[in-house]
């Protein structure tokens, strides 16, 4: 069984030829020396023509393993709360594996977390990660969790088991969040509430994080898996975090009055 692509030539083109110029185009040619070690990093997963630079310009900046624990938001509210994909990914720039080691050692440390690939069928908040990642690193291997908008106490527990998979494993793995920042706010009000986001997770602060997103209203879609991003990176040793870049779809569309916030940051 594979997973076909849902949102190709809507989010990104399909074209393998023209989805490797749009690479080509947003991923910066950086050498691989000044590439960073990093543990995780929180990118956005609109349509390329609005976030695409804001994704391509994080990820050059990161040496990307073959294997990378991706995290993003169930948009669609199908399948389970916490879904793990066991179905390899056909992609346009190729097929890319399920790291079954990977997949395996987090349903034995976390018994929350279920095999689920009905959640994974119809979602872009993953897929659009991909191609990013393919360009990256060739060798990709993925495991793709799907999360719904659960407790933080429960976020803690599956923490744990996340980071404890990852050290049983024993290589390196690269987390993504997946998460555009506010929705459809004037670019005022959402850099205003963007930023008091991107300071909680600038200064590692997982609960914090979670408590300004809900507490002030914030639309980030992706709040539970940058939650669960900071909570494994620290668990793995995590001491700083950098923000690559900020940006709004207005910059794209030219209308300010109702924009979707994105930003890329790095966590090491």
């Amino acid at each position: 069984m594979t997973r076909a692509p849902a949102v190709a030539d809507r989010f990104y083109p399909g074209d393998p030829e023209h989805l490797r110029t749009a690479m080509k185009m947003l991923v910066p040619a950086v050498p691989e020396e000044a590439k960073r070690l990093a543990l995780a990093v929180v990118m956005p997963h609109a349509g390329y023509v609005y976030s695409g630079a804001t994704a391509g310009r994080t990820i050059s900046r990161v040496r990307v393993p073959e294997t990378v624990l991706i995290l993003g938001p169930n948009h669609q509210g199908q399948g389970a709360a916490l879904a793990l994909g066991a179905d390899d990914w056909q992609m346009p720039l190729g097929r890319v594996e399920i790291d079954r080691q990977l997949a395996a050692a987090i349903r034995r440390h976390s018994d929350r977390i279920v095999e689920d690939s009905v959640a994974h069928v119809p979602e872009h908040s993953l897929e659009v990660q991909v191609p990013f990642l393919q360009q990256a690193q060739p060798g990709l291997r993925i495991v793709p969790l799907m999360v719904a908008q659960v407790a933080y106490e429960l976020c803690q527990s599956v923490a744990g088991g996340l980071a404890a998979a990852i050290r049983e494993l024993g290589q390196p793995v690269l987390i993504v969040a997946s998460t555009d920042m506010s929705h459809y706010e004037s670019r005022p009000q959402a850099a205003k509430k963007d930023r008091l986001a991107i300071e909680r997770i600038l200064a590692l602060d997982p609960q914090g994080l979670y408590a300004t997103v809900l507490g002030n209203r914030i639309s980030m879609c992706g709040v539970i898996p940058t939650t669960l991003a900071l909570l494994v990176a620290l668990e793995l040793g995590a001491t700083r975090a950098e923000l690559v870049q900020y940006t709004d779809s207005g910059e794209a569309s030219g209308d300010i009055r109702q924009v979707v916030g994105y930003a890329g940051l790095i966590i090491s």
